[in-house]
């Protein structure tokens, strides 16, 4: 049960990992081919633009959403190519325990950046 749960969250970090990036392609990268109203000033990746929309609420929690979509999807995938070497039972412990601990610290940093980002 535990191991069908971790792998329905991984599918639903891939489809919000899909949306939020189809999301932000279309925003940055094609705003002149689709015409968004009020976010064309904001598009680009130049860095004053960059912190532009980094200021908006939407932004900075779609940032956050899609960090931590990101990181579980990503080291659940690590995990599992890891589990497929047949280690012994401590070493995956091992590797679990690293996993979360890694995985949250980056989400922490990066949640931090985004929110502090936004407040600036």
């Amino acid at each position: 049960m535990r191991e069908s749960t971790l792998w329905m969250l991984n599918l639903i970090a891939g489809a919000v990992i899909l949306v939020l990036l189809g999301v932000h392609m279309a925003i940055m990268h094609l705003d002149a081919v689709l015409g968004f109203v009020g976010l064309a000033a904001n598009s680009g990746v130049e860095a004053s633009a960059v912190f532009a929309r980094s200021k908006q609420a939407l932004f900075m929690a779609s940032y956050i959403i899609l960090l931590g979509a990101a990181l579980y999807h990503g080291l659940y995938g690590l995990r599992n190519i890891l589990f497929e070497l047949t280690l012994s039972r401590g070493a995956e412990k091992f590797i679990n325990w690293f996993f979360i601990v890694a995985g949250l610290a980056l989400f922490v940093y990066g949640g931090y950046v985004a929110v502090a980002v936004f407040q600036s």
